[in-house]
């Protein structure tokens, strides 16, 4: 007998359901420009529904949209999750979830070897679920609230950069911007992003201006250190605060980015002229997870 992981899930109707909640991305997707998914109902509903149909454990389930259940922890069938259902279904196996995948989840039946059989993966708990978060989003993510500080919408600008590359060696348009071209760019890049997301509100930053401050990240923490040009040390950094890196712990800063979010331990920024081979002078607009103990880490708040 033909093992039921190596063929198509057998078929039917598609469950009835109000509609398609939204495009579904776990947290990795960030680093290919895909938004990461809030946490809904349809997770969980999709979670119970692949679990059923033998590729996910069977458990008490969050609606978290995580990169393990995407992409799967193992080899083990069941514990592929959302891409090893994909990869039987003849779908690309991104672990991103669209109408393909949607209505794949919607018609594939419980094979014969497993608990329920013949019976929809998707069962009327799921349906339920999948209807709430119809309600919740109906067919997309609610766009961001409005920025209401210029912090914020300097972090915007910045995430809208990400995978910018330089054209030369230290190219790039936001020193072109600034006034200071072909030069180490981290510290501009931040000044970019806030003074166009304070355009972007009506406003001006006071605490950067094109071709006067900053370009140099010493400066920065330096200012920070003695309350002025209204930047101040902080140890409870908020989205859109400056992080200051001292890779060799010698005293002198020698990268900037944008602060995002805390991840337990670790935190997310956006950062100008990184990559993975040269975190201060790699070429590249990119989000970034970072370790307060792995370098001397300064946190600045800036004015608003």
């Amino acid at each position: 007998m033909t093992d039921w992981w190596t063929v198509a899930y057998p078929g039917g109707p598609m469950v009835r359901v109000k509609g398609f909640p939204r495009v579904l991305y776990p947290p990795d997707a960030a680093a290919h420009g895909y938004p990461p998914s809030k946490d809904g109902p349809d997770v969980e509903a999709y979670k119970r529904t692949v679990s059923r149909l033998g590729r996910w454990p069977w458990q008490q389930f969050n609606r978290k949209y995580s990169d393990d259940f995407a992409h799967g922890t193992s080899g083990n069938v069941g514990q592929t999750g959302m891409a090893g259902f994909q990869r039987q279904m003849h779908i690309d196996d991104t672990g991103y979830i669209g109408t393909s995948t949607f209505n794949a989840l919607r018609s594939a039946r419980i094979p014969a070897s497993l608990p329920h059989a013949g019976e929809p993966g998707m069962d009327a708990t799921a349906v339920t679920l999948i209807n709430q978060a119809y309600d919740l989003f109906k067919g997309h993510e609610p766009p961001p609230p409005p920025a209401e500080s210029i912090r914020h919408a300097a972090l915007m600008r910045a995430v809208t950069q990400i995978g910018t590359v330089e054209h030369g060696d230290n190219m790039q348009p936001y020193g072109e911007w600034y006034g200071m071209n072909g030069v180490p760019w981290c510290a501009i890049f931040a000044t970019w992003c806030y003074e166009h997301g304070a355009a972007d509100l009506g406003k001006d930053s006071p605490s950067f201006k094109a071709g006067s401050y900053y370009s140099y990240v010493p400066y920065i923490v330096g200012d920070a250190r003695n309350g002025r040009n209204g930047l101040k040390t902080t140890d409870s950094p908020i989205p859109g605060d400056l992080v200051c890196y001292d890779w060799n712990w010698d005293g002198t800063h020698d990268h900037v980015g944008i602060f995002e979010a805390w991840h337990g331990a670790d935190f997310s920024t956006v950062e100008g002229n990184t990559s993975a081979a040269d975190y201060s002078n790699g070429g590249m607009v990119l989000r970034c997870t970072r370790n307060k103990s792995q370098q001397g880490t300064v946190f600045v708040r800036v004015a608003e």
